[in-house]
């Protein structure tokens, strides 16, 4: 098994987390992505409201996908994971999705936590996504 480490630089270092933001296994493709948040460089929440978060956070899934050579449409799992209880957010955060998403439909999982990364976070996203062998080189 061979492992490739994607650290998109417009992202927050994970180095000191002892993390990536995203791992591809070589041999099958599959790219595990990190739970993305609202983070700018410093580590510090950029945005007070969940919808807004939840943006920031898709689109550091698609850069993080980017920098692995994938997109959305090769995304097979994604897990949310919010604040408090899942069912006072899906208004806000399925709209979000479907933009990001596209006509992509991952298996999905919705999981509402009691704390996330920081106290400001409110929704983190992470994904499983594969590529093609030859994308990964």
């Amino acid at each position: 098994m061979s492992i490739k480490h994607i650290n998109p630089t417009t992202l927050y270092d994970g180095a000191p987390f002892g993390m990536s933001q995203a791992t591809i296994e070589t041999d099958s493709g599959l790219v595990f992505v990190s739970g993305q948040v609202d983070w700018d460089t410093n580590y510090q929440v950029k945005n007070g409201s969940i919808e807004v978060q939840a943006e920031a956070a898709a689109k550091n899934l698609l850069a993080v996908l980017a920098a692995a050579n994938a997109s959305a449409d090769q995304i097979l799992q994604l897990r949310v994971y919010v604040r408090g209880e899942l069912s006072d957010h899906m208004e806000k955060v399925v709209p979000v999705l479907v933009k990001y998403l596209g006509v992509s439909r991952p298996a999905l999982t919705g999981i509402g936590v009691a704390s996330l990364a920081s106290p400001d976070t409110l929704i983190e996203i992470e994904a499983v996504a594969k590529v093609s062998k030859q994308s990964v080189a």
